[in-house]
């Protein structure tokens, strides 16, 4: 599988960015997965719910399936959080991963700027940076993107996707 990260400060527009691409990259013939990375406690499940109940009783792991989809949550408690190359491994087979977050992963990524939000670039203290989406001209050899330029957006991420180790 090939990897690309999509790196930016909270409120960059990765999520709608990504969420404009992945159909275009599905048009083109590909079988796109994504891993988000949240920085903060997240609950799929819903309070009351049966699944809820028995992660709340100190199940492992319960999965959740239907005719249409199906879903695994697996509590880590106390233990360290997983790298992104163990959840990598975890993925079905596909053409391509997008990941949304982990910008400190050695990996291929698009940095995504507002000017607005006033935060610095990222791509100065990252050399795995090899593109900049953003609202404002700047000075740099990467290649640069309008934040809706969602064509060109798509056949960068196709060109620039890499295989990470995903050693054990």
């Amino acid at each position: 599988m090939k990897v690309f990260g999509f790196a930016g400060y909270s409120g960059s527009g990765k999520t709608t960015l990504i969420e404009r691409v992945i159909p275009l990259l599905v048009r083109r013939g590909l079988r796109v997965s994504l891993i988000k990375h949240a920085h903060h406690a997240f609950d799929v499940d819903q309070p009351g719910k049966d699944s809820y109940r028995h992660r709340r009783a100190g199940a492992t792991e319960v999965m959740l399936t239907s005719a249409k989809r199906w879903v695994l949550m697996h509590e880590i408690g106390d233990q360290p959080e997983p790298e992104l190359p163990e959840q990598l491994r975890r993925m079905s087979v596909c053409d391509i991963v997008l990941v949304e977050g982990f910008k400190k992963q050695p990996m291929p990524k698009l940095e995504i700027h507002r000017k607005a939000h006033g935060a610095p670039f990222l791509f100065a203290d990252d050399p795995r940076i090899v593109g900049i989406a953003t609202d404002e001209p700047i000075q740099t050899n990467l290649p640069q993107f309008a934040l809706n330029d969602y064509e060109s957006i798509a056949e960068f991420v196709m060109a620039n996707a890499a295989q990470m180790e995903l050693a054990s």
